[in-house]
């Protein structure tokens, strides 16, 4: 029933929500709310609401809306799809209905989609080859016409559909799944249709539709110590069992492991079974895991081409996107290379000496490649190195006193608040602990208000000079969103952080919960623009999955708008860009009240 599915629907993404928050306050997997009251009333305050009694005014009737549903609930037949029924495809002239239905429903090329279909039923591929599993297709065919319709490119979604099935050996099992389970074809139609990423994988990939067919796979906690244990077995079987040279088929596996986990983050995304905030730590956690991994690698392989430089030791600092766990299905990574030796060592210690910093610059650009090289698989990430300092400009790998010095006496203003989301991926655990006291010193340094007020002022001048927009799709630029919210906690960050040194963490948003704890920002400051963070994630995740460029409201199908709808907590597209129009608006008054 509607009401009921939209009840739980509300329930599940609330809960989700609230669940996060408790684990994102220990760092650790936990779905229990602090029992201590000192601590629940700070839990109450980093959930976003004013104190315990408003978190259980808000929280008790979601439980009882779940117990009331739980108990009235009955399994329901899968509703079968009038709209296709009567399609036919059948005889080597198109059928005129035919034709006009498939446009009716979304298709702006039904002669191609009827084409389509027919070579199915001729058995053109090897998945429709049998009677049987024809027979199983023409059960789903229906439901699976009018779901890949409602979605971003009906046309490109079938395409992509038939591309998928040409490339499968066998297709009983696969239609007999979707036949039992039809709710399996509205996410096959994701897939294919709102987020091509996704669809391109799971053709070269057929082994994922195992995962996707497997709800304990799509619905367990995301791991990432097992994503370490996959990485690690593969490198060594690369390294043992390459023909030729095994650091090739070790970026090609690198390529494969990430495209496949970053697979089953969009697949959540498009389910509703992550929200936003763990979507973003998810991609953040597989592009660290990775580049820990790679890091190693071309460590292992400059030892044995050029030694070792005696007492070195190297360090990747992420920042941006990746250093504040907010990555997207699109994200590049920004990455600094940070490095320290002993003061007395001239060269490394192989049968090819380089000098210090000779070697570490070789080191990052060995690691660049490794991340960003198009091997056959693709690239794994591309790599943004203009953070470093000195900008394109200066050397790519840092000398930590030279990093140090820089931050201290040089660096402006917005490159201290790019560093407020500085964050050690990878390396030497003794040099990133001095890295970190480094960077937090840096950054509680005493700052004067009206001074970094002025320039992060300007600085938004100057991005707005650039790429001002008014289109509020472009959710980055245009005003009140995620460059304004971003500018204010980094803003707050380092004027406040030298008596409030809590405040510094490299999230948007749990920097701007922890201001709220510290009396640093009104509460209700912290509510609104909180709840805009929220909106504003949720938005960007599915866009940036789901399709390439801008997004155009007037051209985009309604099953994107549905999904924007949804993941925007609204009943409708139209009440989402009233919802959005106003979270903008709030965020621009905020910034210009705060920054001052």
């Amino acid at each position: 029933k509607a009401d009921v599915r939209s009840d739980l629907d509300h329930a599940y993404r609330y809960l989700r929500r609230l669940e996060h928050r408790v684990q994102m306050v220990a760092d650790e997997q936990s779905h229990d709310v602090p029992a201590e009251p000192v601590a629940l009333e700070s839990f109450a305050r980093f959930a976003g609401y004013a104190d315990v009694a408003e978190l259980s005014a808000a929280l008790l009737p979601v439980l009882e809306t779940v117990e009331k549903h739980y108990d009235g609930l009955f399994e329901e037949p899968p509703q079968t799809s009038t709209a296709g029924a009567n399609l036919v495809f059948a005889g080597a002239k198109d059928d005129p209905r035919t034709l006009e239905e498939l446009k009716r429903l979304g298709y702006s090329q039904p002669t191609q989609v009827l084409a389509i279909v027919r070579g199915w039923h001729h058995g053109r591929a090897p998945v429709v080859r049998s009677p049987r599993a024809r027979e199983r297709l023409t059960e789903v065919q229906p439901l699976l016409i009018e779901a890949l319709a409602d979605t971003v490119d009906p046309d490109g979604a079938i395409a992509s559909f038939d591309r998928f099935l040409a490339e499968l050996p066998s297709g009983v099992q696969l239609f007999s799944l979707l036949k039992a389970q039809p709710g399996l074809i509205r996410l096959f139609a994701d897939i294919m249709g709102s987020a091509p990423r996704l669809a391109h994988i799971l053709s070269r990939r057929r082994r994922l539709l195992d995962a996707v067919l497997d709800p304990q796979v799509l619905g367990s906690d995301f791991n990432g110590v097992a994503i370490d244990e996959v990485v690690a077995k593969a490198f060594a079987a690369a390294r043992t069992t390459s023909a030729g040279d095994p650091m090739q088929e070790i970026l090609d596996t690198a390529r494969r492991i990430g495209s496949e986990q970053a697979f089953l983050v969009g697949v959540r995304i498009l389910t509703g079974s992550i929200s936003a905030t763990e979507a973003g730590v998810a991609y953040a956690t597989i592009a660290q895991r990775l580049i820990a991994a790679l890091l190693g690698e071309v460590t292992r392989e400059m030892e044995q081409d050029h030694g070792r430089v005696p007492g070195g030791a190297a360090a990747v600092v992420a920042m941006g996107k990746l250093g504040g766990r907010e990555m997207t299905a699109a994200s590049d990574v920004d990455l600094i290379l940070i490095y320290d030796f002993d003061p007395a060592a001239e060269q490394s210690d192989g049968e090819k000496p380089l000098a210090p910093s000779h070697y570490y610059t070789r080191l990052t650009q060995r690691l660049i490649n490794a991340i960003s090289a198009r091997t056959a698989e693709g690239a794994l990430y591309d790599v943004d190195m203009r953070l470093r300092p000195s900008g394109q400009k200066g050397p790519v790998a840092t000398r930590l006193s030279s990093f140090t010095n820089y931050q201290t006496s040089e660096a402006w203003t917005w490159e201290h608040m790019a560093m407020t989301r500085a964050r050690i991926i990878a390396g030497s655990r003794e040099l990133s602990a001095r890295i970190e006291a480094k960077i937090h010193k840096i950054l509680t340094a005493r700052r004067d208000r009206a001074t970094i007020a002025a320039d992060v002022l300007d600085m938004r001048r100057r991005v707005e000079a650039e790429k001002a927009t008014s289109d509020i799709w472009d959710l980055k630029q245009v005003r009140g969103g995620l460059v304004d919210l971003e500018f204010i906690v980094q803003f707050l960050q380092l004027v406040h952080a030298a008596e409030h040194p809590a405040i510094l963490s490299q999230t948007t948003l749990v920097a701007l919960a922890a201001a709220a704890s510290q009396g640093v920002i009104h509460n209700d400051d912290y509510l609104l623009l909180a709840r805009a963070g929220q909106l504003l994630h949720d938005l960007t995740q599915v866009l940036r999955l789901t399709i390439e460029g801008p997004f155009d409201p007037a051209s985009a199908p309604k099953g994107l708008k549905l999904l924007l709808a949804r993941s925007g907590d609204t009943t409708s597209f139209e009440d989402l860009e009233t919802k959005l129009k106003q979270t903008l608006a709030d965020v621009s008054d905020a910034f210009n009240r705060l920054i001052v």
